[in-house]
């Protein structure tokens, strides 16, 4: 079995090979002046919205494993909308190959052409809420977009501070689905959007049951984000970054806590951490055999970890401060994939 790790970071791409995801072969990066913020595996090809500091941002394609590329298309704004696009915080694909693209500032764009070309999804964009989204400290974007499964009509997107916002009609309206979530910086602990969502994931199994990992705050969601409930107990903490469901295990989830603002943003307990949970947030166990064991300050980020769709499930996880570990165990051993790259932004993995 061979796997590709795609790690993109501040400053180029980085793609790793393995055959037995303990032992790994790094190449030189690819678009080394330009951000990878997000990435996709789709249809044979590897996706990557780049941030070229002169060209600015683009969507770009590979289908030989990384040895060239094509320039696909640029999300672009309307002239109505009196902005311009600052980068790609998420790439995904729907039920039916269309392509789905969350940006700065919070906007939602598709690609019905394999990315070739983008159209901007104006009900999102003019709904009623969007003057009173606000940015977090990594900007105002859409950085979650979860197409359901088998509905091309639903998809969810959450953003950073905006919260989750859900539509079953194929984008032609959308909903505010926060209930039960806090934002703990608001005089209103619990308002109908403006909290400040850092990742959702979605059961492998159940298209129904979602994951939100918030800015304080861990929950589930058993009816499609209709309503949150807290799963934080377990955890050293509420605060992180990352959530990631594993690919064919229903319940089972992945998370890295991190300590919040004011405590500086470190691992809990200077611990270097992934907690697994086999039973959708009622319990949680540490992962750290292989990990660093000395005191540990790096945060992950909400996509810089991800897992395989192999058998045993691999997952990955890249630092800020440039290091990659893998699992090939669903997280029972880690392994170094790299180290001193700069910061990771994003992982994505792919059976090849």
């Amino acid at each position: 079995m061979s796997v590709l790790l795609a790690i993109g970071t501040v400053k180029g791409l980085f793609l790793a090979r393995s055959e037995d995801r303990r032992t790994w072969e790094v190449a030189e990066p690819r678009h080394p002046m330009s951000e990878a913020y997000s990435l996709c595996f789709s249809g044979g090809r590897l996706l990557a919205g780049l941030s070229d500091p002169v060209y600015g941002p683009v969507v770009s394609a590979t289908g030989d494993l990384g040895a060239t590329w094509t320039e696909l298309g640029r999300p672009v704004f309307p002239d109505d909308t009196g902005t311009s696009l600052e980068r790609v915080w998420q790439l995904a694909e729907g039920p039916t190959g269309r392509l789905y693209a969350g940006t700065q500032p919070s906007a939602l764009f598709t690609s019905d052409d394999g990315g070739r070309t983008f159209a901007l999804v104006r009900a999102l964009w003019d709904h009623p809420h969007r003057p009173r989204w606000e940015a977090g400290f990594g900007g105002q974007a859409v950085h979650t977009v979860l197409p359901h499964p088998h509905d091309p009509d639903e998809v969810l997107v959450a953003m950073s501070t905006g919260g989750v916002y859900l539509t079953r009609d194929g984008g032609a309206s959308w909903t505010a689905s926060n209930t039960g979530v806090q934002a703990t910086f608001l005089p209103e602990r619990h308002p109908e959007f403006g909290q400040c969502v850092h990742k959702v994931a979605r059961d492998c199994r159940d298209p129904q049951r979602l994951y939100l990992q918030n800015h304080e705050g861990v929950y589930r969601s058993d009816d499609g984000g209709a309503a949150w409930k807290s799963i934080a107990e377990g955890l050293p903490g509420d605060f992180g970054f990352a959530m990631v469901a594993h690919p064919h295990r229903s319940g089972v989830i992945y998370t890295f806590p991190v300590n919040g603002d004011e405590r500086g943003r470190y691992p809990y307990d200077r611990r270097c951490r992934v907690f697994r949970s086999e039973d959708a947030g009622s319990s949680w166990e540490a992962l750290t055999e292989g990990l660093p064991r000395e005191p540990f300050y790096q945060v992950v980020l909400r996509d810089a970890m991800c897992a395989d769709d192999a058998d045993p499930a691999g997952v990955y996880f890249g630092t800020r401060s440039g290091e990659v570990f893998a699992s090939g165990d669903e997280g029972g051993t880690w392994t170094s994939v790299a180290a001193h790259l700069p910061a990771v932004c994003c992982v994505r993995a792919a059976v090849v």
